[in-house]
């Protein structure tokens, strides 16, 4: 495993972004861990979580686009930071959209888009927290493609999100990343996966943060919900 991935899966734990126990999830189902991207809020936080999302990027894309989206309202700061780390550390200057929940009627910028306006001929890679079920990519997907003037002409060149969860998305038993991908044509990949956190994190002796029973939850947990 790279070490990013390490840095990244501690740095989760530290900004308690990533917690172990019993939770319920938005979907209802009861899950062994929870991940809160709304948990990173300091300077700092946002510096490193724009360098982690960097380095994935750059791993899984190369320098072969020129805009990053953020959905609203978690993909905004998350493209800013990320446009800002991916400059320091490549040396190439991205620029950052996202979409408004509510179009803006009035002023220079007004529209359903915020930073840059996309255009004919842009390469564009979608950032996001994490997703479950795939969902949000159905409000996502159109929105970029109606700033096109020919079909066609804005390439999604991917989707990043933090955590893979490998949890099967709604009716199917893909993951929501790879029914992203089979729906839309595009990778969709994370930083690291929950598969990268347990191996990281667990350790047989039970010294690891991962103890023998939070394992055991979260091998009865991909049993039933795992994607296949």
């Amino acid at each position: 495993m790279e070490q990013y991935k390490k840095d990244f899966i501690d740095f989760m734990v530290e900004s308690n972004a990533l917690k172990f126990g019993s939770f319920t999830l938005k979907s209802g189902r009861q899950s062994p861990f929870f991940m809160n991207a709304g948990a990173y809020v300091t300077g700092k936080q946002l510096e490193m979580l724009g360098i982690f999302y960097a380095h994935a990027i750059h791993d899984n894309f190369g320098d072969d686009f020129d805009v990053l989206f953020g959905p609203a309202y978690k993909g905004i700061p998350l493209s800013v930071a990320t446009c800002i780390a991916y400059s320091k550390l490549f040396n190439k200057e991205l620029k950052y959209c996202a979409d408004r929940k509510e179009e803006k009627d009035h002023g220079a910028d007004k529209g359903g888009l915020l930073g840059y306006s996309l255009k004919d001929g842009d390469r564009v890679v979608i950032i996001e927290d994490v997703t479950t079920s795939g969902k949000s990519i159905e409000e996502t997907y159109p929105k970029i493609k109606a700033q096109e003037t020919t079909p066609g002409s804005i390439k999604i060149v991917g989707e990043i999100v933090s955590l893979n969860r490998l949890e099967r998305a709604a009716d199917t038993e893909k993951s929501a990343l790879d029914t992203i991908t089979e729906k839309y044509g595009f990778p969709a990949k994370a930083i690291v996966s929950m598969k990268d956190v347990i191996e990281y994190l667990y350790k047989e002796d039970d010294s690891g943060l991962i103890t023998n029973e939070i394992k055991k939850e979260m091998d009865a947990y991909y049993e039933q919900w795992g994607a296949r």
